[in-house]
């Protein structure tokens, strides 16, 4: 790749603190606690408010201690906790309450239900003097920070068009929580998404957006998305999803694809392709300094589970640590994402341009 680096390497921090968990869900068993593991970083206690999931989580990663309530988790919790929390984005602000001062904090997305949720929840961790994430752990995956690397080099030279493109079926049934919600797809996958682009390209100045119900999955507000960013410069960036796409894997699609003007890009996230099971993730690229080579294959080390969750408690221990550091999962970023979602939904709401006589 002449002289272009690929690297997905992220800073880990020197000293890794002691991580307590609130919240024993399947993420919590699929991808924090695997990667906290893989890391070889303590965890030292969990609570739920279902105590036999906390056992059993505890019983498969060797955490020490269960707790009977949040309060006595938080009590007996070291000083220097990072606190894991894992919950309905409704319950946030009130567990956000009751943690000390100081503390750092990794919150699982999205950073409340609204916009209004999301502006308490960042009021609470700034008045607590919290250094806090939200776990928008996509842009972190190891090719998509692989990507961001190549781009930063300017391997590709300039960014000019991103496509994120999901035609999946996704099981729902899953996450029980999510059904009755007034607000679904994009709020808890799309903002992934758009957490995604905007990492890369910056706010936009406007969003255009439709998210509609499947005819098949009517009990959920929506499960399908187009969003289209608008900037002030010729840059075309968009997401288009659809979660009900129930015909075999052979046309499933999971891709995030960049342009520029020297060359392109394009990661396929194998995880979303027959979920929960997953496919293999997939990485290319092209030059057009050497375009004889045509699109080059790469094997990029890692997956998004666990890796990129690793990458984002990384990410909060190292602002720990070093409150310079870069801290892409800062409260301040989630809420920018926040408005982002705010913004898509005022515009799906409003509906389309009339069509003139």
């Amino acid at each position: 790749m002449s002289s272009y680096l690929l690297s997905a390497a992220f800073n880990l921090p020197e000293s890794p603190r002691p991580i307590v968990v609130i919240g024993a869900g399947g993420i919590m068993e699929e991808a924090h606690l695997p990667a906290y593991l893989k890391a070889g970083w303590p965890v030292q206690s969990i609570y739920d408010i279902q105590p036999e999931k906390a056992e059993r989580l505890a019983g498969i990663f060797g955490i020490p201690k269960v707790h009977s309530s949040i309060e006595a988790l938080i009590r007996h919790a070291p000083p220097d906790a990072v606190f894991d929390i894992a919950v309905p984005a409704s319950k946030l602000t009130g567990i956000l309450e009751l943690l000390p001062a100081g503390a750092g904090v990794m919150m699982q997305k999205p950073m409340g239900e609204t916009l209004q949720a999301a502006a308490a929840i960042l009021r609470i961790c700034e008045s607590k003097g919290f250094t806090a994430s939200v776990n928008f752990q996509m842009k972190l995956i190891p090719s998509i920070i692989a990507a961001k690397n190549l781009i930063d080099q300017g391997a590709i030279g300039e960014l000019h068009d991103m496509e994120i493109r999901m035609n999946i079926h996704h099981p729902w049934e899953l996450w029980d929580f999510l059904f009755g919600l007034p607000r679904m797809e994009m709020l808890y996958h799309s903002i992934h998404y758009m957490d995604m682009i905007r990492y890369f390209l910056g706010m936009p100045n406007g969003i255009y957006a439709k998210t509609f119900q499947h005819p098949k999955q009517m009990q959920l507000a929506s499960t399908r998305s187009v969003i289209i960013f608008d900037y002030d410069r010729p840059v075309r960036a968009f997401i288009n999803t659809n979660h009900g796409h129930d015909f075999g894997i052979k046309h499933q699609d999971s891709f995030v694809k960049w342009e520029g003007s020297k060359g392109a890009i394009k990661a396929t996230l194998g995880k979303n392709i027959n979920f929960p099971k997953g496919e293999a993730d997939h990485f290319e690229y092209f030059l057009s300094g050497q375009a004889q080579q045509g699109w080059t294959s790469a094997d990029i080390p890692g997956a998004w589970y666990p890796d990129a969750f690793i990458a984002t408690m990384a990410d909060l221990q190292c602002a720990i640590e070093n409150p310079a550091s870069p801290h892409v999962t800062s409260v301040k970023h989630a809420y920018d994402t926040m408005r982002l979602v705010e913004a898509a939904y005022l515009s799906s709401d409003s509906g389309g341009t009339d069509i003139p006589d």
